[in-house]
């Protein structure tokens, strides 16, 4: 009995490590594929001015309604690999590792709660899901999942005592988040819900300390608004017609926003990775690539109608089941699998809250901050049904494997965003050429 322990243990961890290169290729494939456009390139633009010239902007990307982003983090992003490798992979690889590093936080939570069936379960569901490896490109949403995930992790080891380290990860998370994205008010959003719920203990001292490290960091900013008000505000007159709390007014930003969230925990995935594939490299074959296309998007929308019926299904299960539990007033002991629904919850008010709030509809990738909180509702009711049917497991991974990868293989070579055609590299010393930005000699 105990080598069939021992056995299972090393085939899982085996497994486990295949799945993660597995989707440690893929990223790269997807990165060496991008097709650079203006997101991509206000990026490179800063971390290459900060590394060539030493120039380094207190500012990040523009948004939709309103000014810059705050903060220089999205400069050093690009400009620090930079500074120790001369190369355009040198960014690729620090995002990267940021989002291997975020996912294995994500486990390290999921680790304390389940089992390792389940633990390839998440590694599949996230680590290979397309949601999660089409935003391999080097733009700020991008690197929002390492932020999300210390969010998790930090709140998770302070669900039943204060700690003054994780104190200081929590809202680093949230004040890194505002410096790449203005989606940041769904993690304020969702920590405050949890400090009323009496499932995070603050550390009050580690929130002085990470308040002075976010104003300190933000200095450079504020200086720069005194002299240059305009990175504030957008020059686009309709955007200025905006207004906070225009998307509760309006009612649709808040009802799609609610369906992006289903849909992160489905495989009815962004129009941008399906629509726009083309199957170019059967151009020579008219009808076959015809077949190919309409055979792809039956496939994708009939799987995607189908598993977000699902997510719907899960949602409103764990709504059902934590329903008398969401108030203060429950002092029951939270165990693993409850904690995660109730943070899988205070993530749908986040997203209530912030589009109600938003001066613009949302777009998916305005969410991608809590993509991965979107997938522990469906999680929790697939660990019931493989209690239920244990002998489903095996296969059910299997195909799920199978399906993403391919998903992720096609999407890399032919969609909205990626194409074989393209090569980053090249792409990007074009860009500088054109911007004239060369290092120093």
């Amino acid at each position: 009995m105990n080598l069939m322990v021992v056995f299972s243990e090393r085939y899982s961890k085996m497994m486990f490590g295949a799945v993660i290169l597995s989707g440690l290729m893929l990223s790269w494939l997807f990165f060496s594929h991008q097709l650079l456009t203006g997101d991509q390139t206000q990026m490179l633009y800063k971390g290459y001015l900060g590394a060539y010239e030493g120039v380094w902007l207190s500012y990040g990307n523009a948004a939709s309604a309103v000014g810059n982003v705050p903060g220089s983090l999205s400069a050093w992003l690009i400009g620090g690999p930079l500074l120790l490798w001369d190369s355009p992979y040198a960014p690729m690889v620090l995002l990267l590792a940021m989002r291997l590093v975020g996912f294995l936080l994500f486990d390290a939570v999921i680790r304390q709660v389940f089992d390792d069936r389940v633990r390839l379960l998440f590694l599949v569901l996230c680590w290979l899901n397309p949601w999660f490896q089409y935003e391999s490109l080097l733009y700020n949403p991008s690197y929002l999942f390492l932020f999300s995930a210390m969010h998790c992790w930090s709140a998770w080891h302070m669900r039943e005592r204060a700690s003054f380290w994780h104190m200081i990860v929590h809202l680093l998370a949230i004040g890194m988040a505002m410096q790449l994205h203005y989606s940041w008010p769904l993690l304020a959003v969702m920590s405050t819900y949890l400090f009323w719920r009496r499932i995070l203990k603050v550390s009050w001292s580690g929130v002085v300390v990470a308040t002075l490290l976010i104003g300190a960091s933000l200095i450079p900013y504020a200086m720069e608004v005194m002299s240059n008000s305009h990175i504030t505000q957008n020059v686009d007159p309709e955007a200025r017609q905006r207004y906070i709390g225009w998307g509760l007014v309006h009612v649709y930003p808040v009802l799609k926003s609610v369906l992006y969230w289903l849909r992160y925990g489905s495989w009815l995935f962004a129009s941008k990775l399906v629509n726009d594939t083309q199957f170019i490299w059967l151009a020579g074959h008219e009808y076959l690539q015809m077949a190919a296309v309409w055979l792809w998007r039956v496939v994708i929308y009939g799987v995607g109608s189908a598993t977000v019926l699902l997510a719907a299904k899960a949602n409103w299960q764990l709504w059902r089941e934590l329903k008398p539990r969401l108030l203060r007033s429950d002092r029951a002991p939270v165990d693993g699998e409850s904690w995660l629904g109730l943070y899988a919850l205070a993530a749908v008010l986040a997203v209530l809250v912030s589009a109600a709030l938003s001066p613009i509809i949302f777009n998916y990738w305005h969410l991608m901050l809590i993509f991965p909180y979107a997938l522990f509702p469906i999680l929790l009711l697939l660990v019931r049904w493989s209690r239920r049917y244990p002998q489903w497991v095996g296969k059910g991974l299997l195909a799920a494997t199978l399906f993403c990868t391919a998903v992720n293989l096609i999407a890399a070579c032919d969609s909205t965003k990626f194409s074989y055609q393209a090569d980053y590299k090249t792409q990007v010393l074009e860009y500088l050429q054109e911007m004239k930005l060369q290092p120093k000699q």
